[in-house]
């Protein structure tokens, strides 16, 4: 699979400069943290959930969540597991054929369990079809809580024989709470470093942050607006998101609106980038309360984010799309980690605009690549617009 696979090849020439890069299941873990991009969750107890992966795979989405635990009724848990075995099997079949479409565009799965015991009775009661799996997401991660998770996800990879991965969600009250954060975090901290090589990335769960304080952000407003949540965002950066190789990727929170409501502030997206044809698009991106989403994706990049959770299928190509290394950036990664410029010093960009401090900015240019290799570099007259335009349902 690769991002943007879904757009013509033609059409992918004359966006990128550097086409997205492939990757799948297999491929190297730091690879796929990086590739996660815009992670769509789903309930589990949808009844043509199969389809529904390869019709979502067929768009552009190369991650999903297949969720058993807040989505879906404390009532609906064991029909919902079946019918996760139930939809698996069919995957399997449709996918038999390594060369088929429906193979093409099966995208990274993950299951969201509800407590540790149903980690290896889910790998097992998959079967064969454990194979389309790339593992679970824990929820509400503390030490505590997540040691047991962690412990059962490597008993069902040794039963398996399949490579798993765990996407902790960082969202419980121990972590917003200031007298009980840093314990908290140096106890996740302990716990993912532990077992780093099946981590993949870690979560953040934004909304059980604001449900603690009866908070709930307005369209008009991102994450880093409230701000006893931008502190949490920051101070889980801060100790698990470093450059130095004791870091993670950590993703962005999940963006809650997709239908129009009244708006109170004047649009966040300015004009400029959408002249000609592209105004309906800048129309319809405000209209659907896009225009902070968009804003929050680069609030993200800014703050050490990368990738987001997802709840509808309208979010997954402003993600990717945003997601893109702009022939600017890559010119600067590629200045900076030249060669020749090992032991450091300042030089003008080739962009003329900015100065690039070698050794200061070689871990930003590090990851610029690493984002380039699998989100793509575009050419130096494309934009953010045009790959959201190309990527559109035609």
């Amino acid at each position: 699979m690769r991002h943007f696979g879904h757009i013509a090849p033609e059409i992918r020439k004359g966006l990128f400069h550097q086409e997205p890069g492939e990757f799948d299941a297999d491929s190297p873990a730091g690879l796929l943290s990086a590739a996660l991009g815009a992670t769509l969750y789903s309930p589990a107890t949808r009844p043509r959930l199969a389809q529904d992966i390869l019709k979502q795979g067929g768009r552009g989405v190369v991650s999903m969540v297949l969720c058993l635990e807040d989505s879906i009724d404390d009532a609906e848990v064991d029909g919902a597991e079946a019918n996760l075995v139930t939809q698996f099997a069919e995957l399997a079949a449709l996918s038999a054929d390594p060369g088929s479409q429906a193979a093409a565009d099966l995208p990274l799965l993950f299951i969201r369990v509800r407590k540790p015991s149903q980690i290896p009775d889910l790998a097992r009661r998959l079967g064969s079809s454990v194979s389309l799996l790339s593992g679970f997401v824990l929820p509400k991660f503390t030490e505590e809580r997540g040691v047991p998770f962690l412990e059962a996800l490597t008993a069902a990879e040794l039963a398996s024989g399949r490579r798993l991965f765990a996407m902790p969600v960082l969202e419980s009250p121990e972590l917003l709470h200031l007298e009980s954060r840093a314990d908290t975090l140096a106890g996740i901290s302990r716990t993912v470093d532990k077992y780093r090589d099946r981590v993949l990335a870690l979560r953040l769960g934004v909304t059980d942050f604001c449900s603690a304080y009866g908070l709930r952000r307005p369209p008009d407003m991102t994450a880093y607006d409230v701000h006893i949540v931008a502190s949490v965002i920051a101070d889980v950066v801060n100790m698990l998101g470093r450059a130095d190789g004791t870091g993670f990727t950590v993703t962005g929170p999940v963006w809650e609106y997709f239908r129009h409501q009244e708006r109170m502030f004047k649009p966040q997206l300015r004009s400029s980038p959408f002249l000609g044809r592209a105004e309906e698009l800048r129309t319809a991106l405000i209209e659907h309360d896009m225009d902070g989403l968009l804003r929050e994706i680069a609030l993200d990049r800014a703050n050490g984010l990368l990738g987001k959770t997802c709840i509808h299928p309208s979010h997954v190509l402003p993600v990717h799309a945003m997601s893109v290394v702009s022939h600017e950036e890559f010119s600067d990664a590629q200045d900076i980690l030249r060669p020749e410029k090992g032991g450091g010093g300042v030089m003008r960009s080739s962009y003329t605009n900015k100065m690039n401090e070698v050794k200061p900015h070689r871990a930003w240019a590090e990851r610029t690549l690493q984002r380039a290799q699998v989100f793509g570099v575009a050419h130096a007259d494309v934009g953010f617009v045009e790959l959201l335009t190309a990527g559109l349902p035609g």
